[in-house]
């Protein structure tokens, strides 16, 4: 029964989320928290280690869930079910869009898409920095985490005045973070 909840619930996912990966956060969180699967502190995990590592966070995530609650079958049919949707839409889509692609119709479609993706996008951001910079996951000044607040302010600084590589940003994230340790 768990290789169907699995199955169902992240082709619910690839099937309803649009933008990607970041755009997909908030509703891969809401499916998991809605079955059980995850606390919120272990989905933020798994969001820090799909990042790391290398394909697409949905893809990512669906596997770490689908392996914590089913071994390598769970792993493997919470992939498909993720992969599938957007697979099946791409064929069914590129069999016209070409075809299409100057249609006033296509063009507005596509024009009221974008504000939603930039707007889950940053949903999920609100969502993991809640998580990441706030001990035991309270928003308030007595509870912000400094260390974390001041990794992520050197990291979106570093990004945004140098454009440094994600992976050494992420790399030295980790090491700052394991130096924290001795702080």
């Amino acid at each position: 029964m768990i290789y169907w909840d699995l199955f169902v619930t992240f082709f619910k996912v690839g099937l309803f989320s649009f933008g990607g990966g970041y755009a997909m956060i908030p509703l891969i969180s809401s499916e998991i928290q809605r079955h059980g699967w995850l606390l919120e502190s272990e989905f933020v995990q798994i969001i820090g280690i799909a990042e790391m590592t290398p394909g697409p966070i949905a893809v990512n995530a669906a596997t770490f869930v689908g392996y914590k609650m089913g071994g390598i079958g769970g792993s493997a049919i919470a992939t498909l079910g993720v992969a599938l949707p957007s697979l099946l839409i791409v064929l069914f889509i590129s069999s016209f869009f070409f075809k299409h692609s100057e249609n006033i119709i296509m063009k507005k479609v596509f024009y009221g898409i974008k504000p939603v993706i930039a707007g889950l996008i940053f949903a999920a951001a609100l969502s993991i920095g809640k998580s990441a910079l706030f001990i035991n996951h309270t928003p308030s000044l007595n509870q912000i985490n400094f260390k974390t607040l001041a990794i992520g302010i050197i990291v979106l600084i570093l990004e945004l005045k140098t454009k440094i590589h994600p992976i050494i940003l992420i790399i030295g994230s980790g090491i700052l973070g394991f130096m924290t340790i001795f702080l």
